[in-house]
């Protein structure tokens, strides 16, 4: 892109980087370390118009998890290359709209797990000893100093939801706490320690002192935890929700809770968030003096947040200068070495028969040695890179690369 209407390699001080929600500055410096200056960054997130505005001259985009990249906003993004979730979960982008469009996203999927986990480890200890009515107790100058209703969680058993990163995590450290845990996968998991699979969900709820979730937000798992489940666990259990907001139905824990079947809850995510720190918060579950609320910062430790913005900034770096697309959550994967001394064109394009020959003929139409070329294909893409030893027109060669019909973005790297 030697203009912003071509797929050319800008030079990077032209690159326009849109960074949104406030990402942690390691993200800027990683960026500026490797000569991209021409960045923005908002500190709240975007929707709308206002979210239409900036994207559309945007050719890449980091965002955490409010900021919704949907199939109409992605419509927008003409000269998107490239979105950073800077978040292990990727639900808030259009992932099969962005594939057809040419565009990989990139997340970090194991950057905040410890501190996920370690929110709620301490959250089982809070909600069983009662620690949340005690607190609110002391606040308003009552002096509860009471042993009823305060357990330890050694020999307790915890209930784990979802068994990926952070749940194996929290098991790991339920376990060395001496909690007896259990855990529900679809997916068939290989246990850690002694942790023992429930062959059902209900199972897990009957048996588990304190449930924990860790499941993505999918149609599967909406409302997955609703007035039936609750009524499976045990009476005066616990609930803990660090995953979704959609996973659970508040209104029903809300009346679980009310008709005194749970002891307490921790929710960290809910169906409806606000969009900045300066919005109105509002929950059926704030009535609740047993019930511990936090603003959806299970990952949101110094230490996460740092190492979530090294590693998808570094991924983006990666895809916009030499191509390679490892991590990406919805595109193939291809590995790629700089390349040196040479041209390298990039085409992404519906999976068709014929589609490789009519790319290669391109470059050996024009007596031009291709170097090395690398293809990787699933159902629907298929993401190609030629390598060739001399410098040529690159103007017609991408030309005649986008005439072909089932291209869907090319690009030239020098």
């Amino acid at each position: 892109m030697k203009d912003e209407t071509k797929n050319y390699s800008l030079p990077k001080e032209k690159i326009k980087i849109l960074l949104l929600e406030g990402l942690h500055e390691n993200a800027l410096h990683l960026f500026n370390e490797h000569n991209y200056s021409n960045i923005e960054y908002v500190k709240c997130s975007l929707e709308g118009n206002d979210l239409v505005e900036k994207i559309k001259d945007a050719h890449l985009i980091g965002i955490r998890s409010k900021t919704n990249l949907t199939e109409e906003i992605l419509d927008k993004a003409k000269k998107l290359i490239a979105v950073g979730c800077y978040s292990i979960g990727t639900n808030q982008v259009n992932l099969q709209a962005a594939k057809l469009r040419g565009i990989p996203v990139f997340n970090a999927p194991f950057s905040n797990t410890r501190s996920v986990a370690e929110l709620v480890i301490s959250e089982c200890i809070f909600l069983i000893r009662g620690i949340p009515e005690k607190n609110f107790a002391a606040h308003i100058g009552k002096w509860v100093k009471d042993a009823s209703h305060s357990y330890e969680v050694r020999g307790k058993n915890l209930g784990i939801i979802g068994y990926g990163h952070i749940g194996s995590q929290v098991s790991i450290l339920a376990e060395a706490l001496g909690m007896n845990v259990f855990f529900y996968d679809i997916e068939k998991k290989l246990n850690l320690g002694n942790a023992k699979v429930a062959a059902r969900l209900e199972e897990l709820l009957s048996v588990s002192d304190i449930v924990t979730l860790h499941v993505p937000e999918t149609e599967a798992t909406k409302n997955l935890i609703s007035a039936k489940e609750l009524s499976l666990m045990k009476k005066g259990s616990y609930l803990i929700n660090a995953a979704r907001g959609a996973v659970i139905n508040v209104d029903d824990l809300a009346a679980a809770l009310e008709r005194k079947h749970l002891a307490g809850a921790a929710v960290d995510v809910f169906p409806e968030e606000p969009n900045s720190n300066n919005d109105p918060f509002i929950s059926p579950l704030q009535k609740f003096q047993n019930v511990i609320l936090t603003p959806h910062i299970g990952g949101s430790t110094s230490e996460a947040q740092a190492n979530i913005a090294l590693e998808v900034s570094e991924k983006l770096i990666k895809y916009c200068d030499i191509g390679s697309t490892i991590g990406a959550t919805n595109f193939v994967e291809i590995s790629l070495t700089p390349n040196v001394d040479r041209q390298r064109y990039l085409h992404i394009h519906k999976n068709q028969p014929g589609v490789l020959n009519k790319i290669t003929n391109v470059f050996t139409s024009r007596n031009l040695n291709i170097a090395s070329q690398y293809l990787q294909t699933d159902t629907l893409i298929g993401y190609v890179i030629i390598d060739i030893d001399s410098k040529e027109n690159s103007d017609d060669i991408l030309k005649e690369l986008r005439a072909i019909s089932e291209t869907i973005k090319t690009r030239m790297l020098m």
